[in-house]
């Protein structure tokens, strides 16, 4: 079995409105990752997600080209080992409290 990891993003420009959450949802469980994507008060997004290494380099790909319509100005990116404290891949409201 792969060994899993854990993404931690926050994506900076025009993500807000242009159906970004749902872009990274699609990606996310075509990918077979778990983990959650949130807008952020600050016009930003968040998104965390755990997977094998491969999987995940193909997320952070998703998160730097983002659907059509948006303009990804910068993408943050942190992984550390996963927590594999995550059933799915959800959306989640703006201003939630992380996991």
């Amino acid at each position: 079995m792969a060994r899993l990891v854990r993404l931690e993003a926050t994506v900076l420009g025009r993500v807000q409105g242009v159906g970004f959450r749902y872009f990274l949802l699609r990606e996310a469980d075509r990918l077979d990752l778990t983990g959650w994507v949130a807008n952020e008060h600050d016009g930003s997004v968040r998104a965390v997600a755990e997977g094998p290494v491969s999987a995940l380099d193909e997320f952070e790909a998703a998160l730097r080209r983002g659907p059509p319509g948006a303009w990804v100005d910068e993408v943050r990116v942190v992984r550390m080992p996963a927590g594999a404290t995550f059933q799915d891949f959800s959306v989640r409201s703006a201003g939630h409290r992380g996991d």
